[in-house]
């Protein structure tokens, strides 16, 4: 693991390390709505800390777990609404939106009869079990695309089980998901094995999309001590990821 603290790199070095992504579509940012940040203060002061390494726009996903965290546009509003406060008082104007990062399962399928959560317009990211695949999986993709969105699947890297079975990255693209790699798998702090197939999901340009996923001090830290890893910041600036048009289309 990279886990340096935030004074290991110096100011100017951090200051463009992640100006590769320019926009994040994923992080837990809204303040107490599930297991990322729990205070505005700290909602800012990360805001702060990404736009510091090149964050221009920040789209934060809340998990949308009904059984766990049963978040929607309603009760995910008045905690951003506290966050934009925030970011206004001290006279900064990144943008920054919501989105949710839905959880696929039986309780996912009757979000379809209302509006969902969307990046980009029609983009909706959602994450699935770590410990099996679902069979169904298929036809929760089928349905979002049928309802006129279009599937992100957050850190693909990150089940373990397709980890022997490549082949399902493929099949993933094939059936119009697209694939979003969380930045820490690429330094390996989820672990080697998930380091390495983030890193082949690079190498056979299977990665559309990059987040940090961040929810915590740990994760900010991880983050900025990229700034002292050559060889994957060189990784990172030559791969073209979709992250910076996202707001053009």
């Amino acid at each position: 693991m990279f886990l340096f603290s935030k004074r290991s790199a110096k100011p100017d070095a951090l200051s463009s390390v992640l100006s590769f992504m320019h926009t994040d579509i994923h992080s837990h940012l809204l303040p107490a709505v599930d297991d990322g940040v729990q205070d505005v203060e700290t909602s800012i002061r990360f805001i702060e800390r990404l736009q510091e390494m090149g964050i221009r726009n920040v789209i934060t996903t809340p998990h949308a777990m009904m059984d766990r965290y049963p978040n929607s546009r309603d009760t995910l509003a008045g905690p951003y609404a506290a966050v934009v406060q925030a970011l206004r008082e001290k006279k900064n104007s990144i943008p920054v939106q919501f989105a949710a990062e839905y959880y696929l399962d039986e309780q996912f399928v009757p979000l379809l009869q209302a509006p969902l959560l969307t990046i980009a317009g029609n983009k909706v990211l959602v994450e699935i079990s770590f410990i099996s695949a679902p069979p169904q999986l298929h036809q929760w993709l089928f349905d979002i695309q049928a309802a006129g969105y279009q599937p992100v699947l957050a850190h693909p890297e990150r089940y373990r089980y397709y980890h022997e079975n490549t082949r399902q990255y493929y099949q993933l693209k094939e059936l119009g998901c697209l694939l979003q790699v969380n930045l820490l798998s690429l330094t390996g702090y989820y672990g080697r094995s998930i380091e390495k197939t983030a890193h082949l999901l690079l190498e056979e340009q299977l990665a559309d999309l990059v987040g940090t996923d961040l929810h915590h001090e740990k994760h900010m830290q991880a983050i900025e001590a990229i700034a002292q890893n050559k060889r994957l910041r060189k990784i990172l600036d030559s791969y073209p990821f979709q992250n910076a048009g996202l707001l053009d289309q």
